[in-house]
């Protein structure tokens, strides 16, 4: 539990660190775990107003030192609520997803709806075009090959991070039918399943899935998984 709870505040500090917006990313964190500043300014011992110009971009950046501080008292403050917050994560992290199945999962700074992540990876929309407007609150890009061969019914379903309200992005396709009979079989429907690789067009049966399941199916035309994933990270921001 302990390796689970490093690996949560690792993730947790790493994301306020990297991100173009620090202050909102800390925002962002603090209104998922149920926090309101006062509580957190307590659990700190600093002022609420330092936790305000923070989140407001009015006080420097977070130090390294500083950010693991925030990170300890969103974990003890969730603790003392009864742990929700830290339990969906032990989900998530409970098991090594391998780095080479899973190339990258990350959650939106807000939610984000089908269109403009449609848009971000230049993709073609092959089912359920109407329903894009639903918002989506972060993605998962999953090496499709590696993935339904190797992980199990569980691991599967930590590919949905904190909500299966996300796109679920599949590199590697040639047909797009693996993937979307795995979605199936799984029976956790994502908000989105986007399709990258060498195919031209979406596999009818994969397709009919999607219809089934009420998913948008989207084929992705950027050239390369780098393409890919940078379009998805500017989703983040």
């Amino acid at each position: 539990m302990a390796e689970v709870k490093e690996r949560i505040a690792r993730w947790i500090a790493g994301d306020i660190t990297l991100s173009e917006d620090p202050g909102g990313a800390f925002k962002r964190w603090r209104e998922r775990f149920g926090i309101n500043q006062t509580s957190l300014a307590k659990m700190m011992r600093v002022s609420s107003s330092v936790i305000s110009d923070y989140e407001a971009g009015r006080r420097k950046s977070p130090g390294a030192a500083t950010i693991k501080r925030v990170v300890d008292a969103f974990l003890k403050l969730d603790e003392q609520q009864g742990g929700e917050v830290s339990r969906i994560f032990s989900h998530v992290f409970g098991t090594q997803l391998p780095p080479d199945v899973v190339l990258e999962i990350r959650e939106f700074g807000e939610p984000t709806d089908g269109k403009t992540v449609c848009k971000a990876v230049d993709g073609n929309v092959v089912a359920n075009k109407e329903l894009l407007n639903q918002k989506l609150f972060g993605y998962t890009v999953i090496d499709s090959y590696k993935a339904v061969l190797g992980l199990s019914a569980d691991d599967f379903k930590r590919l949905y991070g904190l909500t299966t309200e996300r796109a679920l992005v599949f590199t590697g396709v040639t047909t797009g039918r693996s993937p979307m009979v795995a979605v199936k079989v799984i029976g956790i429907t994502p908000g989105m399943v986007i399709l990258h690789g060498e195919l031209k067009r979406a596999d009818v049966l994969g397709v009919k899935i999607a219809e089934l399941l009420r998913v948008p199916l989207v084929v992705s035309k950027l050239p390369s998984v780098g393409e890919l994933i940078e379009g998805l990270r500017k989703c983040v921001r």
